[in-house]
């Protein structure tokens, strides 16, 4: 092969290496750039998010609160003590009236909520009656 014809080649290598290079270089800046744009509104949209959540874990709480006052309860708010974990609340049915006492574990649910894992291991162990009395004298 002639010295020029090498030289062409050559140049021909070189310019294709450049030219991939090149392209590699300016996807990587597009791709940065599409970053930069994109994220003031992911960090919006995750922010947004964050509040409905919040709200709704307010409003939750506010509702487990409050249920031994409202209609649907069924049971005289003065015999519900409020614990929030693992369930929302215990009533001490009739003790109030001095009725033989029923003692009920309520979780309140708002929505589509579902228990979790903990309030599921609560309801069992009532379920299969794995309840007792310690009486603690210090």
């Amino acid at each position: 092969m002639s010295p020029l014809g090498v030289a062409v080649g050559a140049a021909l290598v070189f310019a294709l290496i450049a030219a991939l290079a090149l392209k590699a270089w300016l996807d990587a800046r597009q791709s940065l750039h599409d970053l930069r744009e994109g994220m003031p509104g992911e960090l919006d949209k995750a922010r947004k998010d964050a509040i409905v959540r919040s709200r709704a874990v307010t409003r939750g709480q506010t509702v487990e609160q409050l249920a031994p006052f409202t209609e649907s309860f069924g049971y005289d708010p003065r015999d519900a003590r409020f614990l929030g974990s693992p369930i929302d609340l215990v009533v001490f049915d009739g003790l109030s009236e001095g009725y033989e006492v029923e003692v009920v574990f309520v979780e309140v649910k708002t929505g589509a909520s579902r228990l979790n894992e903990r309030e599921q291991a609560v309801r069992d162990a009532v379920e299969d009656r794995r309840v007792s009395w310690r009486e603690l004298r210090l």
